[in-house]
Formats: structure tokens, sequence, C-alpha cells
């Protein structure tokens, strides 16, 4: 069987949606601290925008308290600012070039918006991979078309490509549900 579509790049690209989203709901506040929920922190560094941890170390001291530890003095106010406005309802205490960003308990209300961001994630995951499986599916009825492959050949790699497909939004939706227990989880 000659393959008109590359299945390994399709299954590539819907393994890069998946892992996109895996980071995306890491960043998610649990009841637990974690460096990872300072990932979508950007500041307005040296002229651009730059990832929090790409101008500063953070660490986890106490189960409640992470640690930013700023490399550039002239950065604190900048740092400080990026994270009141990153929407994670922190708020840093500056301590020389070091934050202390306690973590507050999340209250009901908050956990169930913090929900609603994770399926938020999860619909653009799967919106992802279906624009995968779209352009497979593009490719093989081009071929068809163009006789590079037949009709059988042609909807068995669309049985494959929607097999992947159906897959792919299943660990979506697992790694979704694993997540929104761990966020209600007092």
């Amino acid at each position: 069987m000659s393959g008109a579509i590359d299945l390994n790049d399709i299954k590539r690209r819907m393994d890069g949606s998946v892992a996109a989203f895996k980071s995306d709901i890491a960043s998610l506040r649990t009841g637990r601290a974690s460096a990872n929920i300072l990932d979508p922190v950007t500041v307005e560094a040296y002229g651009s925008r730059m990832p929090l941890n790409q101008v500063a170390n953070i660490t986890v001291p106490e189960p409640r308290m992470l640690s930013v530890s700023i490399w550039d003095k002239s950065m604190v106010g900048a740092v400080d600012r990026a994270i009141r406005e990153s929407h994670l309802g922190l708020n840093p205490i500056v301590d020389g070039q070091n934050l202390r960003i306690p973590l507050p308990e999340l209250n009901e209300e908050r956990r169930k918006s913090l929900v609603k961001v994770a399926h938020d994630y999860a619909e653009k995951a799967k919106v992802a991979v279906r624009h995968v499986r779209r352009d497979g599916m593009d490719g093989l009825k081009k071929a068809e078309k163009d006789g590079v492959i037949g009709q059988d050949d042609s909807r068995a790699q669309s049985d494959r490509v929607q097999k992947m497909t159906d897959d792919t939004i299943s660990e979506v939706d697992r790694l979704l549900a694993d997540k929104e227990k761990e966020i209600m989880q007092v």
C-alpha cells in the first residue's frame, strides 16, 4: 500500500496537542505549591516579553509557598507586577531580590473557576486534534482524487486517522478528569 499521507506525522502532531494540553493544565493551581503555577507568567524585560523562568529562579520552600529569586535587581518591580496581573490570584511579598508568594487556600468558587479553565484548555486541545484529523482527511481525499491511492486504501487510512483522533481525544478527556479531581480535592 502506498501511503498518501504520513500517519506518523499525523500521530506526532496529535501528540503535540496533548503535550501542549498537559503543559497548560500543569500550570493550573491545585492545593499544593508547584513551580509550574508560574509558567504562564511573562515579564516585560529588556524590551520584550519573556517567560518568568528566564529572569528568575522559582523554588518551592514550603507546601503553600513559592519563592522567586530574581537575577537582575532592576527586574524586581516588573516581576512583581507581572505576577499580580497574571489572574492567578497571587500577591507576592517583595523581600530584596526575592519574592515570597504565599498560596491562599482555594475556596469552592475558585476551584470551580479553575475547573472551567481546565475545560477551556481541553477544548482547545480537542480542536487542535480535529484540525490535524481534517488535514489528514483532506490529504487522503486529494490523493484519491489524483489517483495516487485507490478507494480501499483511502478508506483504510481514513479509518486509521479516525481511530488516532478518537484515542487522542479520549486521552485528553482522561487527563482532564484527573486534573478536575485534583483541583476539587480539598
